[in-house]
């Protein structure tokens, strides 16, 4: 009885909650983070330049895997919702204009607008980055590509503060959804279903795919398979790609320092 009455108890002092992010639109934001923060700091080291490139596929495969979940996903986390929440924002302005705006509308809506232009910064990035490292232009590509990658840091920033502040305007984490799909509040989980298994598959496929990268890199071969791969014609690109970008890198170094 006294074991009922404790479990009573623990149950009825713990806060109720809902679920509102499910597992794998949260697998996707670490992940995501995690590979700009790498892709960033590896930017200019010749040496992690296959990890800098991996990442950079990884986050391109992470939007893709965003779109597909955008439109088949639970319906909170549909792109069609991200769409509807902006579509707020022209009534906001109004309100704003006449005096009498809605802060905390406000705050949802420069919470949604730094995830959209997050989302939207990724596909230039990634494809400037690709075609600087298949030589598809000149120097000015990757001028562009490092434009965008200084762009997204800062989108970046900007909604870690939003997140920051909305945190101590409402006294609540708001990273904790993130972390936990839930928040704090009576009622109905928004998304019924956590979809564990997909976030499963999500996160195997992207460990796959970087121990895959891991395997195919020269360091990791060992001797005889990076001579076998130098001597195909897709190895000889690959180090004549590789030479160039190293030229590029060198060259762009020594006009820096010169300047």
């Amino acid at each position: 009885m006294s074991h009922v009455n404790a479990t009573f108890s623990t149950s009825a002092s713990m806060p109720a909650t809902r679920r509102t992010v499910d597992a794998p639109t949260r697998v996707m934001h670490w992940l995501l983070a995690l590979s700009f923060l790498g892709a960033y700091v590896t930017a200019d080291g010749e040496t992690w330049r296959l990890l800098h490139v991996t990442l950079g596929y990884t986050m391109a495969g992470l939007l893709a895997f965003r779109i597909v979940w955008g439109i088949a996903g639970p319906r909170h986390a549909r792109l069609s919702a991200l769409l509807r929440k902006l579509r707020g924002l022209p009534g906001w302005i109004k309100e704003l204009k006449a005096g009498t705006p809605n802060w905390r509308l406000a705050q949802n809506l420069l919470l949604t607008l730094s995830v959209a232009v997050l989302l939207a910064l990724i596909a230039p990035l990634t494809l400037s980055g690709y075609g600087t490292y298949n030589e598809w232009a000149g120097d000015w590509l990757e001028e562009v590509h490092e434009f965008f990658g200084n762009v997204l840091l800062a989108a970046v920033l900007v909604h870690i503060a939003v997140i920051a502040g909305v945190s101590l305007l409402r006294r609540k984490n708001q990273v904790t959804p993130m972390l936990t799909g839930r928040v704090e509040g009576a009622g109905p989980d928004l998304v019924k279903s956590n979809h564990h298994t997909v976030a499963v598959l999500l996160l195997a496929a992207v460990l796959g795919f970087w121990t895959w990268q891991w395997q195919q890199s020269p360091a990791a071969g060992g001797g005889a398979a990076a001579q076998g791969a130098s001597l195909s014609s897709g190895g000889r690109d690959a180090v004549a790609r590789d030479g160039a970008y190293d030229g590029r890198r060198a060259r762009k170094h020594a006009k820096r320092h010169h300047d």
